[in-house]
């Protein structure tokens, strides 16, 4: 160990004192003018971030461009742009700029009757879309048309979002490390793993191109909150950054409440084994009960939200802990016995409460979420159709392994392995530490390499990295919460000294110097590495010109709105609907948002036009929901995407109870139809058909059949 000794021929009270010079410690040297030099090392670091930032913001931007020549192609090709859901978020910002004054624009959301039929829905209490408002009042107030198109206005706040996503995974980094060259890692692995990180550059209107950036700003903030000795000031300063990020963030998704849940089962696992302070831990499960309450008051009192698990399960863990105040003291088993009863009790808590305020509520959005998590970790079969619909969606499925051989080829995921295995082994030694409550010398020390290793902030990362890697090896949609950590949890681990003077004692040659020789040389060797093989790549990538063509889809949205009335009601798929709301304004029978109990229920009776049913029952199943026009898709009439099994057409007849089409084994009970598939009939025009469809637009893609009006049906 390196120390600082007297100089030969001077006493030491002779030694002349410079008060006015400030002195810095670095591996035990006492270096002059290291106040000077670590807020150059600040304004450095900070210019860094900023710009690495900015340049992926461009990139992304670039991509886009690049990818659908954007500026250059028609306004309806750029909206068809914006697929599934993506289109209908971003019609809510068009009919804001469209309304005649914002107070007209937002009583059309409160008082929408046309993304429904036959019914008049509150917007913004059933989805996620403050976000459209707010830039679309930006827009208005601040007159930008006269230097921006509204959809590029639009486009560009996305992309710059993704500057203060990097920025944000740069600061988390320096602030687990200590420096800023991890900070640059990360960037740099956020960017080369843009595939597994980020999908902005084609889904820019998706609600996590939102939150994401937001919430890693959030993390951020949690992993500067649990730094040791933060004065009030600056405490209280993180607390409100903390608030108004899980603000922002739960107001920008639907899935907020899920991800915060996992976070606060972080918070809870490392409060119950002693590794973070309480009285923060206290604040953070404040902050996001807070935070989803001031959600669902804006949300007009969205009862999904108030009868989140979440609410439930913080309540639970602040009462049980008022309730069990001796929960760490005494010996091993002991406060293995009083943990243990300790989780038994905030389940059951939590439970309860939830249960209590689902039946007060009479609460059943969330139910198909239930059902679907039951079917994926196979607690049963299920013939329900939306828990079917999501368990045959590819983006519900499990993490695909050529995820880990595209991280690998960075080296992100053997880094993060190697990171992960030190961290969790010091976490392991550290918690049985502190559940035994004493130790000897010889574990005393141990015990203080490890929690020199495992601080606070260190603590949370570790097992928010862990937790959120078992949800997107689970659901493949939520890998990008993950990913994007695991680029900063592996870069602050590659150079942090305390890990690799850990690593360095264990194997008998730890000095100062080595440690800092490994800290620094690591990640620039990491950095030369993917400058030789992804410099080259990017590069290719820039220069690769596409055209968006979908001449079928733009064909059909001209024709609609130039055929079709006003007020028309349309039917068809809730992916195309969304388009069609988008492009032509038009009404829809049912769309993509699914988080409404009989929105789904109202979805599965349209796609009874792809099921085997008899025309009489097709028509007036459409012409409930008040249809003028239905349109029928190939690509879903034949299945097409997928396999036997969990094609539309698969998923409707067993929900239906009849036979799949096609070789390959049914279920014991499921009949025959009597009716052949409505979706290939009908292309017959047998007289059957044609007396209540009439077919007024066709391409290679796409059927439009118009309904006639007052048939009776038998």
């Amino acid at each position: 160990m390196a120390s600082v000794r007297h100089r030969k021929g001077i006493k030491a009270s002779e030694v002349p004192e410079e008060p006015h010079e400030k002195h810095w410690k670095l591996d035990g040297k006492v270096l002059p003018g290291g106040k000077a030099w670590k807020k150059v090392s600040l304004v450095t670091g900070g210019f860094v971030g900023i710009s690495l930032g900015i340049l992926t913001s461009v990139y992304v931007a670039t991509l886009h461009e690049n990818d659908l020549w954007f500026s250059n192609i028609k306004e309806v090709e750029r909206e068809i742009s914006f697929r599934t859901e993506c289109g209908l978020y971003y019609s809510y910002y068009k009919q804001m700029l469209q309304a005649p004054s914002i107070q007209t624009g937002l009583h059309s959301l409160i008082y929408d009757n046309k993304t429904e039929s036959m019914r008049t829905i509150n917007i913004l209490e059933r989805m996620n879309v403050y976000q459209e408002v707010f830039l679309s009042i930006l827009y208005r107030t601040f007159h930008i048309k006269k230097f921006l198109e509204p959809i590029y206005f639009y486009i560009y706040t996305l992309f710059g979002l993704q500057a203060v996503y990097v920025v944000a995974l740069y600061v988390t980094s320096w602030l687990l490390s200590g420096t800023w060259l991890s900070g640059v890692l990360a960037a740099f692995w956020y960017v080369t793993n843009r595939v597994d990180t980020t999908r902005v550059e084609f889904t820019i209107p998706l609600r996590e191109n939102w939150a994401l950036p937001v919430f890693a700003v959030q993390v951020a903030a949690i992993s500067f909150l649990f730094r040791p000795h933060l004065r009030p000031a600056h405490e209280r300063l993180t607390l409100l950054a903390i608030f108004i990020s899980t603000f922002l963030f739960s107001v920008a998704w639907q899935f907020n409440q899920f991800v915060l849940l996992l976070q606060a089962l972080v918070l809870f696992t490392l409060d119950s084994l002693d590794f973070l302070p309480r009285g923060k831990v206290t604040w953070i499960y404040i902050i996001q009960v807070a935070s989803l309450l001031l959600v669902c008051f804006l949300q007009f009192f969205n009862t999904m939200i108030a009868g989140s698990l979440l609410i439930s399960f913080n309540l639970s863990a602040l009462l049980a802990r008022r309730l069990q105040n001796n929960l760490k003291t005494g010996g091993l088993f002991s406060r293995l016995g009083k943990l243990f009863l300790h989780v038994l009790l905030v389940l059951c808590l939590t439970f309860l409460i939830n249960n209590f305020i689902k039946k007060i509520l009479n609460l059943e959005s969330d139910e198909h979420i239930f059902k679907f998590l039951k079917a994926k970790f196979g607690f049963g079969a299920t013939r329900d159709f939306d828990a079917n619909l999501y368990l045959c969606e590819e983006a519900f499925g499990l993490l695909p392994f050529d995820t880990f051989t595209r991280l690998s080829d960075t080296l992100v995921f053997y880094a993060y392995m190697f990171v992960l295995f030190v961290m969790a082994v010091a976490a392991a030694v550290v918690a049985f530490q502190n559940l035994c409550g004493s130790a000897n010398n010889k574990s005393m020390d141990k015990l203080q390499k490890c929690t020199m290793l495992l601080k606070p902030g260190a603590a949370y990362n570790l097992v928010h990295t862990i937790l959120f890697g078992c949800l997107a090896l689970s659901t493949m949609r939520m890998k990008y919460i993950w990913t994007s950590h695991l680029c900063v949890f592996a870069a602050s681990g590659l150079c942090n000294s305390d890990m690799w003077g850990l690593i360095l004692k264990c194997v008998r040659l730890y000095t100062p110097q080595r440690v800092s020789v490994m800290r620094y040389l690591t990640p620039v060797l990491i950095l030369l590495y993917l400058c030789y093989k992804f410099w080259p790549r990017m590069m290719a990538e820039l220069s690769e010109l596409r055209e968006f063509y979908d001449p079928d889809t733009v064909e059909l949205m001209n024709w609609i709105k130039s055929n079709t009335p006003r007020k028309a009601v349309i039917a068809g798929s809730m992916q195309l609907l969304a388009g069609v709301k988008l492009c032509t304004g038009r009404v829809l029978t049912n769309h993509p948002h699914y988080e409404d109990k009989s929105l789904r229920e109202r979805t599965r009776q349209v796609y009874q036009v792809y099921a085997k049913r008899s025309p009489e029952e097709v028509y007036r199943i459409l012409r409930s929901f008040g249809t003028d026009f239905v349109i029928l898709e190939d690509s879903m009439c034949y299945g097409r995407r997928h396999g036997r099994g969990c094609r539309l057409r698969d998923l409707l007849d067993i929900a239906n109870g009849h036979i799949m089409d096609g070789p390959g084994d049914n279920e014991p009970d499921l009949q025959p139809s009597q009716d052949p598939r409505f979706c290939e009939e009908i292309k017959k025009s047998l007289p059957s058909y044609t007396v209540y469809f009439t077919k007024v637009f066709q391409n290679k893609t796409f059927h439009v059949y118009k309904l006639a009006k007052h048939k009776k049906t038998t």
